[in-house]
């Protein structure tokens, strides 16, 4: 499971990030990247953080999985194994970013292996274009 401090839990924050961040796609999963700007920026009166994450901060990710995955069971079972993807890339992946992974419809029939190069390759080239 994701450490708090390394998921995207405000609207806000998954609004800008699929806004603002450089996408990459695969047949299986978008994936949106922004490097989170660093210093004193205020991020909101009512927002538990007065300050905006510098780059030294941990990445963040969010995860979507709309009903045109499938049912419950079926985006319930793809939100936990982008989950997992996502806590194996931790360790790999630069610091300061925010990071949000949209399940495709495709996502319901592709394998473990599938979405973690699927994902894996997307989260490479989104930094890259992030950069």
């Amino acid at each position: 499971m994701l450490a708090r401090a390394n998921r995207i839990v405000r609207g806000d924050d998954y609004r800008s990030v699929v806004r603002r961040g450089r996408r990459s796609a695969t047949a299986h999963v978008v994936v949106s990247v922004v490097r989170r700007p660093s210093g004193g920026a205020p991020r909101g009166a009512g927002s538990p953080e007065a300050v905006a994450p510098g780059p030294d901060d941990p990445t963040r990710f969010g995860f979507i999985v709309a009903k045109t995955v499938g049912n419950a069971v079926v985006r319930n079972t793809i939100r936990r194994r982008l989950k997992a993807i996502a806590h194996e890339l931790l360790t790999e992946v630069p610091t300061g970013h925010d990071v949000v992974i949209r399940a495709l419809p495709a996502a319901a029939q592709a394998g473990w292996p599938t979405l973690l190069e699927d994902v894996s390759r997307s989260f490479a080239r989104g930094v890259e274009k992030a950069a």
